[in-house]
């Protein structure tokens, strides 16, 4: 290598350049900079994307290409092994250094460490850097060294650590690298062709950092007001709809709390909408936590009491749960949402969970895969976490005798049915007073409504009272096991 070697910037969930690390070291170095995605389906422990995170990820890096070009930069994209890939071109360009931003879970710090002994034998820098959270996992411990397992005094933990450190700002120019051969997003085969089921994600979301801080902007100047009541309500707009950008770091943690922080200062009246919402972002950082304890989340049960829990292998009630098909027309809509736009309110998410694992008693990993598969937010920490959350068998669990009830929280947090009406459109013409239960509309009202329960609207799949206290009773006999 030379005094003009250039430097590498490798990247995952970090796709943006502003409070980039990574990128602000290798900016400073004044050598030439080559950015380079690593597109890692083999090594050991990294769990493959889904489907609606695959077409996420290809409309992101579009996006980060652009936001290069404009600085001089590029991207090359490469698939393989992450030591393997960074290695190899390392050696192609004579690189002096590689850079990147740590991933804290388990498998991802593991391809690291493959990462940085492939370039020692090639006596070739490595540095890595915090960007990804607002505290390290070792910062956040009890006396015994373990991370916290119940979200309050975890997050009055990293309140009271103050603030984190301020974003960096975005390079102005990068320094022109040597001409590096990669992939074309196309050889990658990201986004759904036949069939493409892809329309209503286009439709509903602009990935990219651009995109990322425009929607934090508009939420934090106009959305706020009223977040910490108005976030329950599915049939109201009153969320941030952060998670996918959060979820591939096209926005940092940090330029949330220091805008969140900003937006409360200047407007006081908003102060405890603000601290409910970055609250929301701690619930992130708590299961991102929890995962660097716990790897293998998404797999197991966090309490062992449960393993021998009698859960239920029913294919038929798994797929009308999955297709918005089960009778009750606020898990029907949520299910509905989720696989037009490839997300689902948050408080529609936790009925559709419960009724799955306690309605139904079907194992909570069959939801944490459809959710996988489906969300375009799908978080490897969040996603198992709360699952085993409403299932009761995870960290700050719910207690096991609380089982939504989908009626009663459709009249609850959709009064007058407006969230049922847009995704399940069958039911548009019903009274708000019966949409939530059409079963219990008289025959005139159906008719007038143009149903007929059982052909153009499925009935019930299971009583809720005697799903209920199936579940009660399952629950009940695992706890005195």
């Amino acid at each position: 290598m030379t005094d003009t070697s250039p430097c590498i910037v490798w990247f995952h969930d970090d796709l943006r350049l502003s409070d980039h690390p990574a990128l602000h070291a290798a900016s400073k170095t004044g050598a030439p900079v080559i950015c380079l995605y690593v597109l890692d389906e083999h090594s050991a422990g990294i769990r493959p994307p889904g489907g609606a995170v695959r077409w996420w990820l290809a409309q992101s890096l579009r996006a980060l290409l652009t936001s290069l070009e404009a600085i001089g930069g590029t991207l090359v994209l490469r698939r393989g092994r992450a030591a393997d890939v960074i290695a190899a071109v390392a050696r192609e360009v004579d690189a002096a250094q590689v850079f990147w931003n740590e991933i804290a879970q388990v498998p991802h710090l593991a391809v690291a460490d493959e990462v940085i002994a492939a370039l020692a034998d090639l006596n070739v820098g490595a540095q890595s850097f915090d960007g990804d959270l607002l505290a390290r996992p070792a910062s956040v411990r009890t006396k015994e060294g373990r991370g916290l397992r119940v979200f309050t005094p975890f997050w009055r933990r990293v309140v009271a650590m103050g603030d984190p450190a301020k974003p960096l700002l975005a390079p102005k120019a990068l320094k022109s690298a040597p001409r590096v051969a990669g992939d074309s997003l196309a050889d990658w085969q990201l986004e759904p062709s036949r069939p493409d089921w892809a329309a209503g994600l286009r439709a509903t979301w602009t990935p990219g950092e651009a995109a990322a801080h425009k929607r934090l902007c508009n939420f934090l100047n106009s959305g706020i007001g009223g977040y910490a009541s108005e976030r329950d309500r599915p049939d109201h707009d009153g969320t941030s709809r952060l998670s996918p950008h959060l979820r591939f770091g096209e926005i940092s943690p940090r330029q949330v709390w220091y805008a969140a922080r900003f937006a409360a200062a200047e407007h006081p009246k908003v102060a405890t909408d603000i601290d409910k919402f970055l609250s929301e972002v701690g619930w992130r950082e708590f299961c991102r936590h929890l995962l660097f304890d716990v790897p293998d989340l998404a797999e197991r049960n966090l309490q062992p009491a449960f393993d021998d829990f009698p859960w239920k292998a029913d294919r038929k009630a798994l797929r009308a749960w999955q297709r918005g098909q089960t009778g009750y027309p606020i898990v029907d809509a949520g299910m509905r949402e989720l696989w037009h736009t490839g997300v689902m309110h948050n408080r529609v998410r936790m009925v559709v969970a419960s009724f799955l694992v306690k309605h139904l008693l079907i194992d909570w990993r069959e939801g944490e895969k459809w959710f996988w598969d489906t969300l375009v937010d799908a978080d490897a920490g969040s996603n198992p976490a709360n699952w085993q959350w409403v299932a009761g068998c995870g960290a700050d669990a719910a207690p096991y005798f609380r089982v939504f009830n989908p009626i009663l929280q459709g009249k609850k947090f959709d009064p007058d049915g407006l969230y049922v009406r847009r995704w399940v459109p069958e039911l548009k013409a019903m009274p708000s007073k019966t949409i939530h239960e059409p079963w219990n509309a008289s025959p005139l009202e159906l008719g007038v409504a143009g149903v007929t329960l059982g052909k153009s609207y499925p009935t019930p799949i299971i009583d809720h009272k005697a799903g209920r206290e199936r579940a009660l009773k399952a629950y009940a006999a695992t706890r005195n096991s």
